[in-house]
């Protein structure tokens, strides 16, 4: 998993309401055997619905972060929707809320939700709709500077925090305990935790 760096970026609006994950990557794509590939298709029926639709305009054609309105990536527990972002090149999706299935998925992949005010979002919504407008996000600082140049902070989990910045899945933060794993049970062989009663 990369690790997450201070990113600036462009913002690709979608101010839609509880996008679910078969608006993300509808299931007719989810052939793969690997995490490869989805990208193309994501937000497929909606891009081909809508010639306006923002990821059909150059304008947003750099975009890294996608800011969005309420409950982004209700319905089903694909975790193809969050594989579909990422391999679109998004590294971090701005929201008022997401699904806690959805949040959960995204954070043991390495991409970053970020929660902030309604207002705020509204905010950015309309200025990112009429062209230009540029984010940044600094996950170690928990801070995201908006296009006004004003400051916000945000929560986050200070365990996925320390994932993200280091680059750890949960398979690699175990095995990167691995020494204080291996002293614990030296220290202890032979030590009964549990009764077998």
């Amino acid at each position: 998993m990369d690790k997450f760096v201070t990113y600036t970026s462009q913002i690709l609006p979608l101010p839609l309401k509880d996008v679910d994950t078969d608006q993300i990557i509808p299931a007719q794509y989810l052939t793969s055997v690997s995490r490869e590939g989805y990208g193309q298709n994501l937000f497929r029926r909606l891009k081909d619905s809508d010639a306006n639709f923002p990821l059909n305009l150059p304008m947003y054609c750099d975009a890294k972060i996608l800011v969005t309105d309420s409950n982004f990536g209700c319905g089903s527990s694909r975790e193809h929707a969050v594989w579909a972002i990422q391999g679109a090149g998004f590294k971090a999706i701005i929201g008022k809320s997401f699904a806690d299935i959805f949040s959960g998925n995204a954070a043991k992949n390495g991409l970053l939700l970020v929660e902030l005010s309604p207002e705020i979002i509204d905010e950015v919504l309309a200025q990112a709709t009429k062209g230009n407008c540029v984010v940044t996000i600094d996950l170690a600082e928990q801070k995201v500077v908006l296009p006004s140049g004003g400051v916000q902070s945000f929560p986050y989990d200070s365990f996925r925090k320390h994932c993200l910045l280091n680059g750890l899945d949960d398979i690699d933060y175990l095995l990167s305990k691995k020494k204080t794993i291996e002293e614990f049970r030296q220290r202890n062989e032979g030590t009964r935790f549990f009764s077998t009663v």
